[in-house]
């Protein structure tokens, strides 16, 4: 019986999960790869940036067959549907913003995957995120900021426990993404050179709005007429249904005006999208629910700390105040534009590299004033 450590691997099909199995096989462990069929595509056409097309499972087999290991295809369309489209589509209906990459890291790649590592005979999971997950002196799994900056992924990742975390391997976090191609060419994989996928999987044309209304009723609330309106009051025009709109929003709102305009807030609960310059998007703070905490609350309260509020956004200085067991109030240091509920806010050290705790964004800005 082999006695070297056995490890899942969570390969989509691209480069970044090709390398980080040859990474683990090439330091002796056990490496199984496992591709998620999460979405079923009729054709292989108009799916080619997407990261779970039919081509992307040829490529991981080839991969397999190049490296030497088994690959596993796990069909997981009925949890993908029910953990990450239908929350996708209850978000937007309700005026929110959502990011379908953590729910998918959180319940599949690393809550499915890792329910099924026993089946395998493994004792951990790894994947090709751009991520370093360590354990500090005292015994806590920490999630820090990659080698790579730019290709940063933590933010996707903040939602992991550290009963996951313990288990959870990230062989790219030390490397460039052109140090992995470099490899992925040493070694004559036949992804080296494939392109990353951009695009939420499920929807490779990126225009949510199609896929919106490929799910919901015309009828749908979401989708039915209703005011843009401004912050005191003023009626501008007819919006399309509030489904069609996100914070932060500034093109295709068909309203004609002397400066641009930007979408600050949408209110379901009167069909309403408020509109208002760009000063207006600006807000001081934001309180966040479903909280994961990486450190404990009463450590991080009065820190200067940094929070990350979108996946492109630098992480701007704030304090934390926690306002609950699983709640928490940021307060920026510097009004920040287009703070969007649905969207998470990733706090991190001062050094803006250990993430230290994570939320979902519930509500709007408190303050929008460009002062304090």
């Amino acid at each position: 019986m082999s006695t070297r450590p056995r490890t899942l691997v969570a390969m989509s099909g691209g480069v970044d999960s090709a390398v980080a199995a040859a990474l683990l096989r090439a330091v002796g462990h056990e490496t199984v790869g496992l591709h998620m069929r999460v979405w079923h595509h009729p054709t292989g056409e108009g799916f080619t940036k997407s990261c779970c097309s039919p081509a992307d499972i040829r490529d991981a087999q080839a991969v397999a067959r190049r490296l030497g290991i088994p690959l596993y295809v796990l069909d997981l369309e009925e949890v993908f549907e029910r953990e990450v489209i239908t929350p996708f589509v209850e978000a937007y209906r309700s005026g929110q913003t959502p990011i379908p990459c953590v729910l998918c890291n959180e319940r599949l790649k690393l809550g499915t995957i890792l329910k099924k590592a026993s089946i395998y005979g493994a004792s951990a999971v790894a994947t090709g995120h751009y991520a370093r997950v360590e354990r500090d002196g005292e015994g806590r799994w920490r999630l820090r900021r990659p080698r790579h900056r730019a290709k940063d992924q933590t933010y996707y990742l903040f939602s992991l426990t550290q009963e996951q975390l313990a288990l959870f391997l990230t062989p790219l976090g030390n490397l460039t993404k052109g140090e992995v191609r470099e490899q992925a060419r040493a070694l004559g994989l036949p992804v080296a050179d494939k392109p990353d996928s951009a695009e939420i999987c499920f929807i490779p044309s990126g225009d949510y709005r199609d896929f919106l209304r490929s799910r919901v009723e015309e009828s749908d609330a979401a989708l039915q007429p209703g005011p843009f309106m401004t912050t005191d009051g003023q009626r501008l025009g007819t919006h399309r249904g509030i489904a069609h709109y996100t914070v932060g929003q500034r093109r295709g709102l068909g309203i004609s005006a002397p400066r641009p305009l930007y979408v600050l807030e949408i209110r379901p609960e009167s069909n309403t999208v408020i509109l208002g310059e760009g000063d207006e998007t600006l807000g001081d703070r934001l309180s966040a629910g479903g909280v994961i905490w990486h450190e404990p609350p009463e450590a991080l309260e009065g820190r200067r700390l940094r929070a990350q509020i979108r996946a492109r956004h630098v992480a701007a200085p704030c304090r934390l105040r926690p306002t609950g067991e699983t709640c928490f109030e940021v307060l920026f240091e510097e009004p920040q534009r287009s703070i969007a509920p649905g969207q998470a806010a990733v706090i991190c050290d001062e050094a803006d590299e250990t993430v230290v705790a994570g939320g979902w964004i519930l509500s709007p800005p408190g303050d929008r004033s460009s002062g304090h």
